[in-house]
C-alpha cells in the first residue's frame, strides 16, 4: 500500500479530527462546497495518487445528504488513482431497511451497498450494524467493529451482584447476551409491539428485575420511543434503576423530549453521529469516544493486520 492519508466529510469532522490524531497524521485536505442548487463539489487539495485512503463519514441527517457527499469523495479520490480507498462509515444509514418485510418496499440498505461499490469504494469499514447480513450486501471486504470495548471500560464502575442486561426487543438479544457475558450479569428481555415508526408499546418483561440494576444495550435509537417504553415497564416491574448503553444516538427532538420526561437514569452512548446534545443539559448523557477503536483499525487495515483482536475484552 502507498501512504496513509485520511479525509473526512462533513457529517462528523470532529471525530475525524480525533482519529487522525491518534494514528498520528495530519486529517487530509479535501474543501467540499456546494453550488447555489445545492449540489455538492468536493477536491483534494493534495497528491493521493498510489495513497492507501480512508474517508470517514458517518451517513446520519441529513442521511441522502451525507450518502451523496461519500459518494462523490470516494468517486473524486478514485478519479485521483488512490491505490485503496475505504470508506469508514461509523453509522450506516438505512440499516434499518434490510429485508422486504412488506410488499413492494425496498431493501435500501442493499442499494447503498451498490452505490458504494459503484462509486469505487474497496473497502467498507462500520460499526454495530442495525442488522448483521448488511455484510453480505457488499462484494468487497467488510470490516464490522463493535463497540463493546469502548462501553466496557466505563460500565465496569456500575458492575454489581445486582446488575442485570436488558435487550429492549427480541432483535437485541444476541449483543445483549453478549453483553451479559462480558459482565459476568444475568439477561432479561423486554417484548414490545410497534405502533407506528415513533411509538412502541412494551408489553411485558421476561426475566427476574425486581431491586436489579437494569442496563439496556441497543445499537441506535432515535425517537427513543423503544428505550423509554422499556424503562417504564421495567421501573413498574420493580428494577431499582435503568441505564441504556446505545451505541449511534442519532436522536432527534422528539427523542430529546421524550427522554427528559422518563425515568432514565442514564443513557452511554458514542460519537458515531455528530448529535448536538448542548441545548439538553439537564439529560443524563454520557458521551463516549470511539476515535481510538476506529484508528487502531485503520492503522490495522493499512498494515494488512488481523483487526480480530480489537473485538477481545479481557478474555472476551
Amino acid at each position: 500500500m502507498g501512504s496513509l492519508k485520511i479525509f473526512s466529510g462533513t457529517s462528523n469532522l470532529e471525530l475525524a479530527k480525533e482519529v487522525a490524531e491518534f494514528v498520528g497524521i495530519p486529517l487530509g485536505i479535501a474543501p467540499i462546497t456546494c453550488f447555489p442548487d445545492g449540489e455538492t463539489f468536493v477536491k483534494y487539495d493534495e497528491n493521493i495518487r498510489g495513497s492507501d485512503i480512508f474517508i470517514i463519514q458517518s451517513t446520519s441527517k441529513p442521511a441522502n445528504h451525507n450518502i451523496m457527499e461519500l459518494l462523490i469523495m470516494i468517486d473524486a479520490a478514485r478519479r485521483a488513482s488512490a491505490d485503496r480507498i475505504t470508506a469508514v462509515m461509523p453509522f450506516y444509514g438505512y440499516a434499518r431497511q434490510d429485508r422486504k418485510d412488506k410488499p413492494r418496499v425496498p431493501i435500501t440498505s442493499k442499494l447503498v451497498a451498490n452505490l458504494l461499490v459503484s462509486a469505487g469504494a474497496d473497502r467498507i469499514l462500520t460499526m454495530d450494524l442495525h442488522a448483521q447480513q448488511i455484510t453480505g450486501f457488499f462484494d468487497i471486504p467488510v470490516d464490522h467493529l463493535y463497540a463493546a470495548p469502548v462501553f466496557y471500560n466505563y460500565l465496569q464502575r456500575f458492575k454489581s451482584d445486582k446488575l442485570t442486561v436488558a435487550s429492549p426487543d427480541i432483535g437485541g438479544m444476541k449483543m445483549a447476551a453478549a453483553y451479559a457475558d462480558m459482565l459476568g450479569a444475568p439477561l432479561c428481555m423486554v417484548a414490545k409491539r410497534r405502533l407506528t415508526g415513533e411509538d412502541v408499546d412494551a408489553l411485558q418483561v421476561i426475566g427476574d428485575i425486581k431491586d436489579r440494576d437494569i442496563l439496556l444495550v441497543d445499537d441506535m435509537t432515535e425517537t427513543a420511543g423503544t428505550i423509554v417504553a422499556a424503562t417504564e415497564i421495567l421501573k413498574a416491574n420493580g428494577a431499582c434503576s435503568v441505564r441504556a448503553a446505545v451505541t449511534h444516538g442519532v436522536l432527534n427532538e422528539r427523542g430529546f423530549e421524550r427522554l427528559s420526561k422518563s425515568n432514565i437514569d442514564e443513557l452511554i452512548t458514542t460519537n458515531s453521529t455528530n448529535v448536538p446534545r448542548k441545548s439538553h443539559t439537564d439529560l443524563k448523557i454520557t458521551e463516549l469516544s470511539i476515535a481510538q477503536l476506529l484508528g487502531e483499525a485503520i492503522i490495522r487495515i493499512h498494515h494488512n493486520e488481523s483487526v480480530t483482536s480489537l473485538f477481545k475484552i479481557k478474555g472476551f
